[in-house]
């Protein structure tokens, strides 16, 4: 009655299935592993994560009970900490500076929530969100509370986009501290400027810029900021937003302010052009070469045939290398070698510092206190931090007759690094000649007793942060408040004027 299925059917219902599973993957075994594979290195991923921010902030409190009267430096132990964590992991300060932030809140401010980022429960992204969006609670016992409330929700909230997740989190935060929710500001990616007029006569300027533009407008405004004298009464921002309407009038100083009869601001000098440093080499200014150049302090480059078309209206100055020339007399390098040094390194010369070499300090490796020459061989640059680092929290270096520079932190770890200038300009690395040998006594001209001494600050930290806090509070409060009155004028508006029901006036239009 039933006939046998022929052989070759089975074959057609494996193709089928095949084409099936093509389409509509289904569940199997080996699917399974790969995703908890998957899984699995994420929770370690987030622990990982979660256990340098640990380290970092144990260090930090390690730091401190041996320097705790540092509060009042320029560089204090927020900052050594930073430059120490930078060297470790070749990083930036400013990034170095932000995961010692991340690893204090997770120390002092958010204990709970950052037991459950070190169980690999929420991720660097989330724990960051969380951090930043509740800095503004300065109740401890508010604090404690959504610190409690988040640990206990935040890992069960589904997967959502960076928006959703702050929404969630000023929701919680908004329902115990209303002025404690951070602002919104909304970000522009196109390259464009507009102005826009603000209440009492002010108005505000926004837009993006691009970087070589943005820094030469940065360092114009500076510039005009320091052509009044030291009595002027407003602040530096705000002379630099005077600057501004200067820079439209076509001036090229900004009018004192301080009203004295003997105000110097005359003496000072006018802001000058701002100068931006191309290095090349001289076979890709005149054409013939096709290696590309670099702009110093920006990241990328320059293509050759750029430079060429650049090089017919601008000014060129020859790179002299000083070679086997003997150390110069004095402190202060000639301007010859100053720029010799500043190209040749181009950034700071800190292990992951990019802070661009025009802005840096030329730091003896050797002091000169000490009988260090003023030679090629024993500068380098330095940003302002990293110097101050160097000089008075315990680090060491030593230097090399090709600039490179190996640098020894106070916990015993040594860092290697090499003139950015390496690779796109070696030429500009070859070895400078022998050092000689630090004199016996101090040079002549060193300045009788002058000793190195930290800057102090006028605010701490802590007194920076609680002044932030405070003005974004209050600005938080103030809003609220309006906002509030605005409202109840309104709705005491409509029940003293109530809309008639019978209105037979033919409507307006």
């Amino acid at each position: 009655m039933f006939e046998d299925v022929p052989s070759g059917c089975d074959e057609v219902q494996s193709r089928c299935d095949e084409l099936v599973e093509r389409c509509y993957p289904s569940s199997t075994v080996r699917s399974g592993v790969l995703v908890d594979a998957i899984c699995a290195a994420a929770r370690a991923e987030n622990r990982g994560a979660a256990a340098q921010l640990v380290a970092i902030g144990e260090l930090f409190a390690y730091r401190l009970t041996r320097c705790s009267d540092t509060e009042d430096w320029a560089i204090d132990t927020m900052a050594a900490v930073s430059a120490e964590v930078a060297a470790a992991l070749r990083i930036s300060q400013g990034l170095a500076s932000s995961r010692l932030r991340y690893a204090r809140a997770m120390r002092e401010r958010l204990p709970r929530v950052g037991a459950v980022f070190a169980a690999g429960d929420i991720d660097y992204r989330v724990f960051q969100t969380i951090v930043y969006r509740t800095d503004l609670i300065t109740d401890r016992e508010v604090l404690d509370g959504v610190d409690a409330e988040l640990a206990v929700t935040v890992s069960r909230w589904p997967s959502m986009t960076q928006g959703r997740l702050a929404s969630r989190i000023d929701t919680i935060v908004g329902r115990a501290d209303a002025d404690a929710v951070r602002r919104r500001t909304q970000r522009h990616t196109d390259r464009e400027i507009w102005i826009g007029d603000g209440d009492d006569g002010m108005s505000e300027i926004h837009g993006s810029l691009l970087r070589p533009d943005a820094r030469a407008l940065d360092q114009r405004l500076t510039a005009l900021a320091a052509t009044v004298c030291e009595h002027d009464p407003r602040s530096r921002e705000q002379r630099r937003a005077d600057g501004l309407g200067v820079l439209a009038a076509g001036a090229d100083r900004l009018g004192c302010r301080c009203g004295r009869a003997d105000c110097g601001a005359g003496k000072r000098p006018a802001a000058t052009p701002v100068v931006i440093h191309v290095i090349a080499e001289q076979a890709t200014l005149t054409g013939t070469g096709t290696a590309p150049a670099s702009e110093v302090g920006v990241d990328g480059l320059i293509t050759a045939d750029v430079v060429a078309e650049l090089a017919r209206s601008t000014t060129l100055v020859a790179l002299v290398a000083p070679g086997d020339a003997p150390p110069e007399p004095g402190y202060v390098p000639s301007t010859a070698l100053a720029d010799f040094v500043r190209c040749r390194d181009m950034t700071c010369r800190w292990p992951g510092c990019d802070h661009p070499a025009a802005d840096c300090d030329l730091d003896h490796t050797i002091p000169y206190a000490d009988g260090g020459p003023t030679h090629a061989a024993n500068l380098k640059c330095y940003c302002r931090t990293h110097h101050l680092v160097k000089t008075f929290w315990g680090w060491r270096d030593q230097q090399l007759s090709d600039g490179t520079v190996i640098v020894t932190s106070p916990a015993g770890r040594t860092y290697v690094t090499t003139p950015a200038s390496a690779l796109l300009f070696p030429s500009l690395c070859r070895a400078t000649g022998a050092l000689p040998a630090p004199e016996a006594d101090p040079p002549p001209d060193d300045p009788a007793g002058r000793t190195a001494r930290m800057p102090r600050r006028r605010r701490t930290r802590a007194d920076d942060r609680a002044h932030h806090i405070a003005t974004e509070r209050r600005h938080n409060r103030n809003t609220r408040t309006r906002n509030t009155r605005t409202a109840q004028l309104v709705e005491s508006a409509t029940s003293t004027d109530p809309t008639p029901t019978n209105n037979n006036d033919p409507p307006p239009f």
